[in-house]
C-alpha cells in the first residue's frame, strides 16, 4: 500500500506544482507580499467554502471543491517558503528558485507524510473527506491562534507543523478524489 501511496502522492503533487509554476509565470511571486497570517486567512477562505459547499450541497461559482484543495497545498507551501525564506529576501524571485524551494518544501512535506503514515497505518483512507475537512479548518484556528499568540507557544509544534500537516491531508482528499489519476 505505501508504494501506491507514494505514487498517488506525487501524481497530485505533480499536478499542484504544474498549475502553481504556470501561475508563478504569469503573476511571477506577488505572494512574497503576503504575511504568514494573510496565507493563513487566504487558505481559511478557501476551506470554510469547501465547507460550506459540502454542507449545502450546492455551489454557485464554478471553481469546483477540487481546485480548492488544489489551492489549500498550493497556499500551505507558500507559508513554508516564506518561513524558510530570510527577512531580506526579494519580492521577485527566480522561477528556477521558486520551483526549487517548492521542491525543497513538497520533498520535506513528503517524508513526514510517510513517516506518519507508517505510524498511523494509512488511517486516512478511512475517513471522510468532510472530516478532512474539518481537521484542516481545525488546524487552521489553532495557527490563527498562534499567529495571535505572536508565535509564543508552551506545548505546540508551531504554524509549520500545521501548514505540513494541512497539506498533507488536502494532498489525502486529492487521492481519495482521484484528482492526480491521468486518464490514459
Amino acid at each position: 500500500m505505501e508504494n501506491q501511496t507514494q505514487h498517488e502522492y506525487d501524481q497530485v503533487i505533480t499536478r499542484c506544482r504544474q498549475l502553481f509554476l504556470a501561475k508563478t509565470h504569469d503573476y511571477g511571486t506577488a505572494w512574497r507580499i503576503l504575511r504568514l497570517p494573510s496565507v493563513t486567512d487566504q487558505l481559511y477562505i478557501k476551506a470554510q467554502r469547501i465547507r460550506s459547499i459540502q454542507e449545502k450541497g450546492v455551489q454557485l461559482v464554478a471553481d469546483g471543491v477540487e481546485e480548492e484543495f488544489v489551492a489549500i497545498i498550493n497556499y500551505c507551501i507558500i507559508a513554508l517558503m516564506q518561513l524558510s525564506l530570510p527577512p531580506e529576501a526579494p519580492l521577485e524571485l527566480e522561477p528556477a528558485a521558486v520551483a526549487a524551494a517548492y521542491d525543497a518544501q513538497v520533498a520535506e512535506n513528503r517524508r513526514l507524510l510517510f513517516a506518519k503514515n507508517h505510524d498511523y497505518g494509512e488511517a486516512w483512507r478511512q475517513m471522510r473527506i468532510e472530516s478532512i475537512t474539518d481537521i484542516i479548518l481545525m488546524k487552521l484556528h489553532r495557527t490563527k491562534q498562534i499567529e495571535d499568540l505572536g508565535g509564543l507557544t508552551r506545548v505546540s509544534e508551531g504554524v509549520e507543523a500545521n501548514y505540513r500537516d494541512m497539506l498533507n491531508y488536502a494532498v489525502f482528499v486529492l487521492i481519495k478524489m482521484d484528482f492526480g489519476r491521468v486518464a490514459e
